[in-house]
């Protein structure tokens, strides 16, 4: 049996889970998400708790189980706290701002790179004196801000050697020897 699955997702103090036949809505103080429920899976709200189970024990259904959970999981924990993720830009010369929804790096390019963000993202960033400049990127939807997070991350993937591009903040990088002598 899954044992992700088999665990109850609790629902805090004022979000809100409706279920309409294979569809599942988790609305909350920071928005609303929806989600299709995969088929041999049904869903029980109880006293604020979610509770799973599917209709076989085969290894579709095992693997759907524990998936529809850790995403109900992420939907309300999202409408409710919301997801954060930071990246880190190390280099000489890497800076960021933002201008409402546009985010503009400088990343050693010729150019300028402006990325526009999706409405769902909040984006600050922070640059302080003698500190790497971070892009903090803050939503209720956990795959939106990983994506996005991931996107801009691609623009200037970290390096082996000496460690400079787009990192997450708590990403450990592995490093290589440079040339010996």
């Amino acid at each position: 049996m899954s044992r992700i699955g088999k665990n109850p997702v609790s629902i805090p103090q004022g979000v809100d889970v409706n279920i309409d036949g294979n569809l599942i809505t988790v609305k909350g103080k920071l928005g609303t998400l929806s989600q299709t429920i995969s088929e041999g899976i049904t869903i029980k709200v109880e006293n604020s708790t979610v509770f799973l189970e599917r209709s076989s024990d085969s290894k579709i259904h095992t693997a759907q189980h524990g998936l529809m959970r850790a995403l109900i999981n992420n939907m309300v924990e999202g409408v409710s706290k919301g997801w954060t993720k930071e990246l880190e830009l190390v280099g000489v010369g890497y800076r960021a701002s933002s201008q409402g929804q546009k985010l503009d790096l400088a990343l050693g390019f010729s150019h300028n790179i402006i990325f526009e963000l999706a409405p769902e993202v909040k984006v600050e960033t922070i640059s302080e004196k003698g500190k790497n400049p971070i892009v903090k990127l803050t939503s209720f939807d956990k795959q939106l801000v990983g994506h996005v997070a991931a996107k801009i991350r691609s623009f200037r993937s970290p390096e082996p050697y000496k460690g400079k591009g787009i990192k997450f903040v708590d990403e450990k990088l592995r490093r290589k020897a440079g040339k010996s002598a």
